[in-house]
């Protein structure tokens, strides 16, 4: 085959160093050229060191492309032992197949900034290589073909050259470069490996500019060459069997002796030679745990590791909202950024970790009800608000405690409320409904119409829809107060009602539940099949869930009004549901909290006990009721699923906390000293970092107010 055609440092100008050598840009060989003038000619390959980003490695690696003329004999002697093992194991290196375009297309993309790039990253990229070797060249070439087949060949061509989220784009391989006769890549992005290829050549190789130290302290047996030559003889199988029959035959040192040389040869750094787009792709199947770890490897991997875009897909992954300071990256050092998405994950990761198992610190207490019943609570921003039978609502700040509003007009206790930024609407015994500003205090608007309390409703963007004990529902518009539409059909008090812009599903105590088009005031479909009050509703606009006082959950298609699943396993009334895609959550009189499937009709968990069976993933099989240590001891009053977690309260004066994949109890966030005597937690609200508890007592024995607990990564 014919030898690749050296370059005599003295003699060639930088275009032609540029062009002939691996791993150098036009900025680089400029520096090559201004020392020589400096040094007035190079006296051996060795002056090239002094030059920055020139090392040991980038020598080995051009050691067949490189004559020094002023020293010529040494300089080829000094090179022989750096080019061994490269000319050994890429023997059939070969040029790059012009016809498939991969030579071409990759010098068509040669520029200035890439050149730049790469010789500013040059000392950051040849000091890890320098440590690693270039034994991995052959793991490297697997995952090169692997990401062949898998269609990711792209990543690796300058082509669809990506770049880097962090503000660097280092790569060990350069896409603006030719690739040398010797390279470690062909045309078809494939190792050029000699099939004989001995772990010796690989073992030379990993020590610039000198062969591997043998022991010398014992003479060689006289047939040791002629042994020596009958092994390499035999085939590959051969040669498996007569090791395995010498390993048997070795004492414990000897094989100490052979892990000793062994082992440190494949405990290479593999990732920083891989092309970036491939490294990448290697570490997103890495856990968020193990990219941190990852990270302190060393400063290129750290580069790597701080991804952005490989952070954004771990946020997906865990339905993590984009951060506000995405375009506000916070920087390290020159050239080095954190990643807006990784500092959001962390910070959630941080927060799940105090909702878990963080210290709970003492909450804020919140008194203003007097001894009165919270009817209802809302959560929303920093502003929180209480309804209570004492006629009033109260708005609160969540962040210093203090009672912001009070909101004073009807005359019969609240009994339902929205909050929506600034504006709170009301509904009461005294069969009217309110308008307020949160800023102010002052009533805008009383809504009249109704004849009974009203009972519940539902805001959606300036249209609010009221359900009364009158049977009738209500379309209000609050910012005239006008009332736009009358929904007559029920034939008992409606209990719940969801509006979501275009329908108002509704359920009522006369065992229906209805769909209605509000703008016609006509009822689209009335659902049929319970066999007591409807107390319980969820819609996302496909699906209707349904709880009632027969005990069952129905899940309704609100399209054409179809039962699709009766979902059995309650005992009692079901008070309150949360449905997430297709995800629902349901609590019951009977102290159970259970977690179906709306799809299947399945019964995921039942939140009743310590689960310890499959913690990775849902049990698709309905759980009996099996009375477990950490259960609720009395009604489920309310719940809220956030994230991973689902909190529940009960009659039993507790808040726990539950995981939503498992159903494993994690633990108690509330439990009043007069729980079990009295004390009952009515309501409750959480965002992902705070949650709101309405307590107190129907004998007096736990007084009314509100508990704020704060989970936030900030929270001093």
């Amino acid at each position: 085959m014919e030898a690749p055609e050296k370059v005599d440092v003295n003699q060639a100008s930088a275009e032609e160093l540029s062009a002939a050598l691996f791993g150098v840009g036009r900025k680089r060989a400029r520096a090559i050229v201004r020392r020589r003038e400096e040094l007035k000619g190079f006296s051996s390959l060795d002056d090239l060191l002094d030059i920055k980003g020139i090392t040991y490695h980038f020598l080995e690696r051009n050691g067949n492309l490189l004559i020094c003329q002023k020293d010529k004999l040494s300089t080829e002697t000094s090179m022989e032992g750096l080019s061994s093992s490269s000319s050994s194991s890429f023997s059939d290196g070969g040029a790059v197949d012009e016809e498939n375009g991969v030579h071409g297309g990759w010098e068509e993309r040669e520029n200035e900034e890439i050149d730049e790039r790469e010789d500013d990253l040059s000392d950051t990229v040849d000091g890890i290589e320098d440590d690693c070797g270039e034994s991995y060249y052959y793991f490297v070439a697997d995952l090169v073909q692997e990401a062949q087949g898998r269609g990711l060949v792209q990543c690796v061509k300058p082509k669809m050259k990506r770049k880097s989220e962090n503000g660097l784009d280092v790569r060990s391989l350069s896409p603006g470069k030719k690739l040398c006769k010797g390279s470690e890549y062909s045309s078809s992005l494939s190792p050029c490996i000699n099939t004989t290829t001995t772990f010796g050549d690989i073992r030379n190789g990993n020590i610039p500019g000198q062969h591997r130290r043998r022991i010398t302290s014992v003479t060689p047996p006289t047939d040791l060459q002629e042994w020596l030559g009958m092994f390499q003889k035999w085939s590959g199988p051969e040669k498996l069997l007569a090791l395995d029959e010498l390993i048997d035959r070795c004492e414990t040192s000897q094989i100490k002796y052979m892990m000793q040389v062994i082992e440190p040869q494949f405990q290479r750094d593999f990732i920083s030679l891989l092309p970036k787009e491939l490294a990448l792709y290697v570490l997103s199947f890495l856990e968020p745990r193990d990219l941190l770890q990852a990270a302190q490897t060393c400063r290129y991997w750290r580069i790597l590791a701080e991804d952005n875009l490989l952070w954004k897909e771990k946020c997906r992954e865990e339905v993590i909202e984009e951060p506000l300071c995405l375009r506000r990256r916070r920087m390290l050092s020159t050239g080095f950024m954190y990643s807006p998405w990784k500092s959001a994950f962390m910070q959630q990761h941080k927060i799940d970790t105090n909702w878990r198992s963080g210290e709970i610190r003492p909450p804020k207490v919140l008194k203003g009800h007097d001894d009165h019943v919270i009817t209802c609570l809302q959560f929303s921003g920093n502003r929180i608000l209480s309804g209570s039978d004492d006629n009033t609502l109260k708005v609160w700040s969540a962040i210093t405690g203090e009672c912001v509003q009070t909101l004073v007009g009807h005359t019969g206790g609240v009994w339902s409320s929205q909050m929506r930024a600034s504006v709170v609407i009301s509904g009461s015994t005294d069969r009217t409904l309110k308008v307020w500003s949160v800023e102010t205090g002052e009533c805008i608007h009383t809504l009249y119409g109704h004849a009974s309390t009203v009972r519940c409703m539902h805001l959606h963007g300036n249209k609010v829809v009221s359900g009364s004990r009158d049977a009738t529902l209500r379309v209000w518009d609050i910012d005239t107060g006008r009332c736009l539409h009358t929904l007559l059909g029920h034939v008992a008090a409606v209990r719940c009602v969801q509006y979501d812009g275009k329908r108002v599903v509704s359920g009522a105590y006369d065992y229906t539940v209805k769909v209605w088009d509000p703008q016609t005031e006509t009822c689209v479909h009335t659902l049929q099949g319970h066999t007591n009050r409807v107390y319980s509703l969820q819609y996302d606009g496909i699906h209707i869930v349904s709880g009632s006082l027969d005990t069952s959950i129905r899940v309704w298609d609100a399209e054409n009004g179809n039962c699709l699943h009766t979902l059995m396993g309650h005992q009692s009334l079901t008070s309150g549901m949360e449905l997430k895609d297709n995800i629902l959550v349901s609590g019951n009189a009977d102290s159970t909290v259970k977690i179906w499937d709306i799809k299947t009709g399945q019964c995921l968990q039942t939140l009743q006990e310590y689960c310890k069976n499959n913690p990775e993933k849902y049990r698709p099989v309905k759980l009996t009721s099996v009375v477990g240590p950490n259960k609720h001891q009395s009604a489920v009053t309310c719940l809220q699923f956030i994230q991973k977690f689902v909190v529940t309260s009960s009659d039993d004066g507790t808040v726990k906390l539950w995981d939503l994949k498992t159903g494993e109890f994690i633990r108690n966030l509330v439990a009043l000293e007069s729980g079990g005597s009295g004390g009952v937690v009515w309501r409750l609200r959480a965002s992902k970092t705070k949650l709101i508890c309405a307590v107190g007592s129907r004998n007096g024995t736990e007084e009314t107010k509100l508990l704020v607990l704060d989970f936030d990564v900030d929270m001093k």
